[in-house]
């Protein structure tokens, strides 16, 4: 999780076999609700408050936007603190999730006349069944999908670079290999290309066996 977008305890110490009993329990009894929309500029601390005037919350979440959109945000307005698009909340009792969820769904988060998102509307939904280990599985697993396919792409380019530094390089070799022809009184020599249909197609299909191959064997390490 994003340190940013995390508003909850940060120190975990070991648990004894009671401990445990006790947390497992505790942990049955929570609930998690889902907000679909965060208000631009709302930070994790300010859900952490709004919520909790409606009953005890353990832990929130708060997903930071797409690095290229926040990338662009901050390059072409004043805003320069992160946003966040959607968010989990975990109340202690589960009970309390639902009839918040319900509650709130569909209202304006209201407050004092002139406060900053006083007339934005609340999106949020009970997630039966669902537990905070849960979101934190789905995070790691879309991270590590992530970055696989960071490195792909990155391999790819790689290749492609290699390939027209190579064309380069036989096209210097054959302008040099003609003008000493042209001397001599001789034609020049011209490079022989495939068909143009299995130009196309042959590259295609490496480039995805390539790719598909990659992809697995970097999952393949990561899990």
């Amino acid at each position: 999780m994003e340190p940013e977008g995390f508003a909850g305890p940060k120190v975990v110490q070991p648990l004894t076999p009671e401990a445990l009993a006790t947390f497992n329990a505790a942990q049955a009894r929570t609930g998690v609700i889902y907000i679909s929309r965060i208000p631009p500029g709302m930070r994790p601390a300010k859900v952490r408050h709004l919520m909790s005037a409606h009953g005890e919350v353990e832990r929130v979440y708060l997903q930071q936007e797409d690095a290229k959109r926040a990338y662009l945000r901050r390059k072409y307005t004043s805003t320069k603190k992160p946003h966040f698009t959607e968010g989990w909340v975990e109340f202690k009792d589960k009970k309390v999730a639902r009839s918040v969820a319900e509650m709130l769904n569909a209202q304006p988060i209201g407050g004092k006349k002139g406060t900053r998102w006083r007339d934005d509307v609340w999106t949020m939904k009970y997630l039966p069944k669902f537990k905070w280990n849960m979101l934190t599985e789905q995070i790691a697993h879309e991270a590590a999908i992530h970055t696989a396919k960071l490195r792909v792409e990155l391999a790819q380019s790689k290749t492609e670079q290699r390939d027209y530094l190579k064309n380069v390089e036989l096209a210097r070799v054959l302008d040099k290999r003609n003008e000493k022809r042209k001397e001599k009184g001789l034609g020049p020599v011209e490079l022989k290309r495939p068909a143009e249909s299995s130009k196309e197609e042959e590259p295609r299909k490496r480039l995805k066996h390539t790719n598909d191959t990659q992809l697995d064997s970097v999952l393949g390490s990561i899990f």
